[in-house]
């Protein structure tokens, strides 16, 4: 499957509208809160502010400068002191990315100096909570953990957990490895450098906001689950996490210190610079630039809008094997052995697909000529075996819903179960398998196509962001995801946000009125299909799995 030109600042219109019920145990009650919360962490006090039942501390540096000379393109330095209460009212900037995405209105403009994190927590009291540190999807290029759909306040309060989102470097800023070119001090894979630095803050700190540092999980979706993937896989994190879900991961692919060299030298030639360290000085935007293509002309300086480019090289700047950071491709021959003991979840959406074609009304209304054509263009002669297998295994589909279902399983269920059978053959620690299969109602824009549960459709769920009563502002969206507010999508949502709350609290998933989940094994790769009402259903897609199992390449987002 190609997934070379998806936008993915369409991920900023999801539609994720909140709310949730109880927990699996209830909360414990709070002590009286003051309108403005204020927290003690190691670098000064915060003042945070009440939002939903929660206080929330948003803008939180824990790190230091990453621009210009001395920062640009390096590992992040300590974060910052202060004297004094700082205010932790309003979002930190979001790492340099095409400005003007939906879900931003927020959010400061984009800055190399993005190194911020947000908390969510039910109080500043003492307690030890579960921590639930969540990286943002987007690829590896854009986003930002300010968004609203991933707003952690319902989490937070239903659950009785404390969450933390951050930003971190991304794209060119993120992953432009110069150590080839100006020495080992630019090691690279800087935006995995952030991710450790944040956790690492959450260690020496979390305790102040009501967290305990010796339970915590790290989730992320889509590109955030490739990043959770990379961090499981890092030994200089491993003591500052106790377990992980990976939800509908994407990346990072194979890469060597000399290909991203490559690429280094290949932007260079293309600036016209002789001397890397002009990198080092050239205004951000027109770095941005070249990472998002050669568009039009613009003037020096001006940060390109978003919008698809012509040649989009966000794909060259993803996590690399540098030996240390990441010493491994994640999962490639195996469960990282640095996290043997700790359980994780892993999974994706039932119709991961459909997302990718929101832009493409004519993908949702295909005969059997297009979706022959189609799939074509992605398999190859082997299209005709997939067809094949797929109309046997699904014989009441119509031509777009063959299609999306071919290009959900290759590769996005065929990397979840990948990754679940690697964990399960290692024998350490349980892994869970799921997969959302809450069927919606709601139709794609333009369509008469209805969405189930696509790619990113899973965001409101986990955060319990579903009924329009309790959403953050600002949470709403365009991609139909918001119109379904049936009783069936908001119970879809109180289910897996307590799942998740169960997770990060034992180590093990689990609602109130839903059947027990049970570990994933090879001899049955039992899998809770999340709903209304869940069901556990040993290898749901057995036919199907055999076949994509024995395709080159099925798992691989080429």
């Amino acid at each position: 499957m190609s997934l070379s030109n998806p936008d993915p600042s369409r991920r900023g219109v999801i539609a994720a509208t909140a709310a949730g019920l109880a927990g699996l145990a209830a909360p414990l009650p709070m002590r009286a809160q003051p309108e403005a919360p204020v927290a003690t962490s190691a670098q000064g006090r915060l003042r945070g502010v009440r939002d939903r039942g929660v206080c929330v501390f948003r803008g939180i540096p824990y790190a230091g400068a990453v621009s210009g000379p001395a920062g640009r393109f390096k590992s992040p330095p300590p974060p910052p002191s202060w004297t004094g209460v700082r205010d932790a009212t309003q979002l930190g900037a979001p790492a340099i990315q095409p400005v003007g995405g939906p879900g931003t209105g927020a959010e400061p403009a984009p800055s190399e100096n993005c190194l911020f994190l947000n908390v969510w927590t039910p109080a500043v009291d003492g307690r030890r909570r579960p921590v639930m540190f969540y990286s943002h999807g987007g690829g590896f290029t854009v986003g930002s953990g300010g968004r609203a759909y991933q707003d952690g306040a319902n989490l937070a309060r239903e659950q009785d957990v404390v969450v933390v989102a951050s930003n971190h470097r991304l794209g060119l800023f993120g992953y432009l490895y110069l150590g080839g070119l100006l020495g080992p001090e630019y090691e690279g894979n800087q935006g995995l450098a952030d991710l450790a630095a944040a956790l690492k803050w959450v260690h020496g700190n979390i305790a102040a906001f009501g967290g305990d540092p010796a339970n915590v999980m790290i989730f992320g979706e889509s590109g955030g689950g490739g990043k959770t993937k990379c961090l499981y896989a890092m030994p200089s994190v491993a003591p500052y996490f106790n377990k992980a879900s990976i939800e509908s991961a994407i990346g990072p692919e194979a890469r060597s210190p000399d290909d991203a060299t490559e690429v280094a030298r290949g932007l260079l030639k293309a600036l016209g610079l002789s001397d890397p360290r002009q990198l080092l000085t050239i205004p951000a935007a027109d770095l941005l630039r070249y990472q998002v293509g050669e568009g039009p002309a613009l003037p020096p300086g001006t940060l390109p809008p978003s919008g698809p480019p012509v040649r989009d090289r966000g794909r060259d700047f993803w996590p690399f094997v540098d030996g240390r950071i990441l010493p491994a491709t994640p999962f490639k021959t195996g469960a990282p052995a640095v996290s043997a003991s700790k359980p994780l979840i892993v999974g994706g959406c039932k119709d991961e697909a459909v997302f990718f074609s929101l832009g493409d009304p004519s993908a949702f209304s295909l005969d059997d000529a297009g979706l022959r054509s189609r799939l074509a263009r992605t398999l190859g002669d082997r299209a005709d075996a997939w067809i094949e297998t797929f109309r046997r295994t699904r014989p009441g589909a119509n031509p777009s819903q063959l299609y999306m279902a071919i290009l959900t399983a290759t590769p996005w269920r065929a990397h979840a179960v990948h990754l679940a059978e690697a964990k399960a053959a290692q024998a350490k620690a349980p892994v869970y398998s799921y997969i959302l299969s809450y069927d919606s109602q709601a139709t794609v824009p333009g369509t008469t196509y209805r969405l189930g549960s696509p790619h990113a459709s899973d965001i409101a769920m986990k955060f319990n962001n579903v009924d329009p009563a309790t959403a953050p502002a600002g949470a709403g969206g365009s991609a139909g995801f918001g119109r379904d507010t049936s009783e069936a999508r908001l119970q879809t949502g109180r289910n897996m946000s307590t799942m998740w709350g169960a997770f990060a609290r034992t180590g093990r998933p689990a609602a109130p009125g839903q059947p027990a989940w049970p570990a994933y094994a090879l001899d049955r790769r039992s899998t809770m299909l999340i709903d209304a009402q869940c069901r556990v259903v040993d290898d749901p897609e057995s036919e199907e799995r055999r076949f994509w199992q024995s395709q080159p390449n099925a798992e691989r987002i080429a």
